[in-house]
């Protein structure tokens, strides 16, 4: 049986696995899932059409599943899925999906949500991705694999965020950032690659090679960025890794995509 703290409330309609770990004073509401090694600590709200996969654990006073903060919400049964073997901490909020966004919010496997870190309805948030402390996605985000949020960073609606890329901390993004891209500044801008990033998840010399200079050719002054992609393309589309940038700034956004110029 789960081990249920006597001053929890477990609603009726809430499913919980066999070794499943609930702290004091925390709810866990109707529609809710709690996979198989789920442990709340204490004093969080897990409530609505939420699903929280295997071994992930939350800390005190994170808000899980509550309405959209968005006004344009009326009730409908959107969802939030969360992966497996996440860190959710303190005052994390996540928030489900909306009718105007595809009902349903989701967080991938294996992310660390630091203190405070807010995930908005309809965001897509990949595997492995980490935000700092008081970071902040805001609606229809989608974040890549591997990609990280500095403390205090905020994310506009529907921007995306490219696999491995890097957030700056107190960071304003208000366009696209290209994969395995850097960006900083109060309204950010692309300050280069993530080569650290790159360097600890085992990428090789040749690849990270490739991906210089792919950045150099995609964003140098001359033509337009069509032309250059062709370019990029032209010259190093062998490469998995540069054809994922490629793909990810030829690909239809309603942001446009960040570049090193303000």
């Amino acid at each position: 049986m789960p081990k249920i703290h006597p001053s929890a409330v477990i609603e009726a309609d809430a499913s919980l696995a066999d070794d499943v770990e609930v702290g004091p004073f925390c709810l866990v509401g109707d529609g809710v899932s709690l996979a198989a090694g789920v442990r709340l600590h204490s004093h969080i709200a897990v409530v609505g059409n939420t699903s929280v996969g295997e071994r992930t654990e939350i800390y005190p006073f994170a808000s899980i599943g509550h309405c959209p903060q968005d006004l344009k919400f009326q009730g409908e049964a959107s969802r939030l899925e969360i992966g497996s073997d996440n860190r959710i901490r303190e005052y994390v909020t996540m928030n489900p999906g909306t009718e105007g966004g595809g009902m349903v919010t989701r967080v991938g496997d294996n992310c660390l949500f630091m203190a405070s870190a807010h995930v908005a309805h309809d965001c897509q948030v990949g595997n492995n991705v980490i935000m700092a402390n008081n970071a902040t996605l805001a609606g229809h985000v989608h974040a890549g694999d591997f990609a990280i949020f500095g403390g205090l960073c905020a994310v506009h609606q529907y921007v995306r965020i490219g696999s491995h890329a890097m957030i700056g901390g107190m960071s304003g993004v208000a366009n696209d950032v290209i994969p395995f891209g850097t960006v900083i500044g109060s309204y950010a801008r692309l300050s280069g690659l993530n080569l650290i990033g790159l360097r600890r998840r085992g990428f090789s010399r040749q690849e990270i090679d490739m991906l210089r200079q792919a950045y150099d050719l995609l964003f140098r002054d001359a033509g337009t960025l069509a032309d250059r992609l062709l370019e990029v393309e032209a010259a190093l589309g062998d490469s998995p890794t540069v054809r994922s940038m490629v793909e990810f700034v030829g690909s239809e956004t309603s942001r446009g995509v960040l570049t090193p110029k303000v």
